[in-house]
């Protein structure tokens, strides 16, 4: 709730809340959430994947172009661990759980001898969902915002495709290693893996979902339309931008908050009809008339 009031609060009066309490929220969650269901060694050990290999990726491509592209991250951001802000990697972290937790909901949890279905399911639709935040906070974040520069621009307001598929790649490479992390980690002592309500799931879609409303509250209070210029001298609409992006969050972060949302609902709605059911097939079973053999 306090990520929610914080997030949305900011969206409607800008600039009122430092940036870093904004990113360390969902991190703080993840932590919090992942350790009920994985354990503190389990959620540490994906934090440790996702600090390691965004920052080792992120750092390659400023240097060689793979596999983001040719970019750079201003001083905006604050201090940098090598050439990538140190408020990156917590910002993949936050996200990236809530990208996870939702796959889980739509595919099933990543367990001790898991199926190979499962364990490479969930990962690759994760990647789709975190990549989808990026699709709507890149153009703002970079071609407006100055906070890292597409040197060779791009047709996506600025920003290449390339950097989409540069963060699939880097997201599914750590949700796929923490995948198989769990698929072969010891079992719990009595065999059976921890259940958990539809409100402890339904936390993590409401947080996934906020981040895209956030961008869609962003185009609806935005200010007056203004001109800018991309790195390769291309001209922009700053309200344009806001929009595509609103339009864009409102088809893949919501749409994929409302399709957890339903598959949670109709889990549940299974769960529910079931003693119904098995009562009914009972009273069948005793109403059906003798069979002689």
């Amino acid at each position: 709730m306090i990520n929610v009031v914080l997030t949305l609060g900011n969206a409607v009066f800008p600039n009122h809340i430092p940036v870093l309490i904004l990113i360390l929220m969902p991190l703080v969650f993840a932590l919090l959430h992942g350790a009920q269901h994985y354990q503190w060694s389990g959620i540490i050990t994906f934090l440790v994947m996702c600090l390691l290999v965004s920052n080792l990726l992120e750092n390659t491509s400023i240097l060689t172009g793979f596999p983001f592209g040719h970019y750079y991250y201003t001083s905006r951001l604050g201090p940098k661990l090598f050439l990538v802000p140190l408020v990156i990697g917590p910002a993949y972290f936050g996200t990236g759980y809530l990208a996870w937790v939702l796959s889980t909901v739509l595919i099933g949890d990543v367990r001790p001898k898991a199926s190979a279905f499962t364990t490479f399911a969930v990962p690759f639709m994760a990647s789709f969902m975190m990549v989808a935040w990026d699709l709507g906070m890149d153009p703002t974040s970079s071609t407006i915002r100055h906070l890292w520069i597409w040197e060779q621009g791009g047709g996506y307001f600025g920003v290449p495709l390339t950097n989409y598929l540069g963060w699939f790649f880097t997201v599914y490479v750590f949700f796929q290693v923490f995948a198989l992390y769990l698929r072969f980690r010891k079992a719990s002592r009595d065999g059976e893996e921890p259940t958990f309500t539809r409100s402890y799931y339904a936390q993590a879609i409401v947080m996934y979902a906020v981040i895209g409303l956030v961008i869609v509250v962003n185009y609806l209070v935005g200010g007056p339309n203004k001109a800018i210029t991309d790195a390769v001298g291309i001209v922009w609409q700053t309200r344009s931008i806001a929009e595509a992006e609103a339009t864009v969050s409102i088809y893949t972060m919501l749409f994929a908050a409302a399709l957890s949302a339903v598959k949670l609902l109709q889990g549940s709605a299974a769960v529910a009809s079931t003693p119904v059911e098995a009562e009914t097939g009972e009273t069948a079973l005793k109403e059906r008339p003798p069979v002689r053999t």
